[in-house]
This record gives C-alpha cells, sequence and structure tokens, in this order.
C-alpha cells in the first residue's frame, strides 16, 4: 500500500474518534440542559450536593420514580375550603404571633401534603418530593425550613417569619390542587 492510504485511513479515525468524543459531549451537554430546564434551581442543587451531573441526574430519576409510585390524589372541592380558611386564620395569627403562626403554616403544609398522600416523616424526603411536580417553589420550601428552624431556637426576626410565610403560602397555593368536576351532561 502506499502512504496515501495510510494517511487517508489514520485521518479517517481521528475523524471518527474525534466525531465520538464531540458527539458524547454534546450529548452530555444536552442532557444537563433538559435537566436544569425541567428541575431548575433544583437540579443545580442537587448536581452540587451529589457532586457530579451524573449522579444528579440518576437522583432525578430516582426521585421522579418514587413520586410516580405515590397515588399523589387531589383534594376535593371541600378539603380545599377546609385548608384556605385554615390557611386565613394562619394569615390573621401572624400579626400577633409571627413565630407560633409560621409553626401552624409549616403543619399545614404536611397535613395537606399527607392527605394528597405525600410521605411527611423526613423533610429530605418531603423536599426531594416536592422538587419533582414544584421545582420551582423546592428551594424556597427550603429556606422556608431553614427559617422554621431558627424560629425554633428563638432566633428568627418578623421579617424572616414573614419571607417563611410567603414561601409557605406559593407552596401550600400550589398543593390546593382539587379534583375537576367534570360537568354532567344533559
Amino acid at each position: 500500500m502506499n502512504t496515501n492510504i495510510y494517511i487517508i485511513i489514520i485521518v479517517v479515525l481521528v475523524l471518527v474518534i474525534l466525531g465520538l468524543i464531540l458527539g458524547s459531549a454534546f450529548s452530555k451537554r444536552n442532557r444537563s440542559k433538559k435537566y436544569a430546564a425541567k428541575y431548575g434551581s433544583d437540579y443545580d442543587h442537587t448536581v452540587k450536593s451529589m457532586g457530579s451531573e451524573t449522579k444528579a441526574q440518576k437522583e432525578m430519576d430516582a426521585r421522579k420514580e418514587h413520586v410516580e409510585s405515590l397515588d399523589i390524589r387531589s383534594l376535593s372541592l371541600p378539603e380545599r375550603e377546609k385548608y384556605l380558611a385554615e390557611w386565613k386564620a394562619v394569615q390573621a395569627k401572624f400579626i400577633d404571633q409571627p413565630g407560633p403562626a409560621t409553626v401552624e403554616a409549616d403543619h399545614l403544609i404536611m397535613e395537606v401534603m399527607q392527605l394528597r398522600n405525600y410521605p411527611v416523616s423526613d423533610f429530605d424526603q418531603r423536599a426531594a418530593d416536592i422538587s419533582i411536580n414544584y421545582p420551582e417553589l423546592v428551594s424556597n420550601y427550603r429556606l422556608a425550613r431553614a427559617i422554621a428552624i431558627k424560629n425554633e431556637q428563638h432566633n428568627a426576626d418578623t421579617e424572616e417569619l414573614r419571607q417563611a410565610l410567603v414561601y409557605y403560602r406559593a407552596l401550600f397555593n400550589e398543593l390546593l390542587v382539587t379534583e375537576e368536576v367534570v360537568p354532567e351532561k344533559v
């Protein structure tokens, strides 16, 4: 064989190898972009805590699988109305007793989650489950929880407690999904 054929074979092999490397890099980058778009800042939080994008993606997939196995249900209209009234009472209580009102808000969140069939025994699990259905709210839920812990230690000021209540309310509103009522045909 002449040297030109060897050169062509080497160039083709180098191009194929380079194509495989670049294809893999682009695929990995696109996958990360998809997870970031779907799970927002919680994906970044998970990447940071897990130490790699691959581990974070596996974690997010495991969370999704777990949530899909839970049989999450919507609230009935009477349940929704009951919890809306309880939330209004918490907000009214906040004016005179911000600390206890914040504790009640946290408990209301857990109560509604439990009624909808989310496991509630462990905060980290609650946050992980919330991150799948409400990825835009989970970081605020974590911040609210941090303020609640600070409140338990009597170290949270009124502004922090107000912010926790705002965070809780955003999640609470999303959790108050009701069953769709299908109108009867006449």
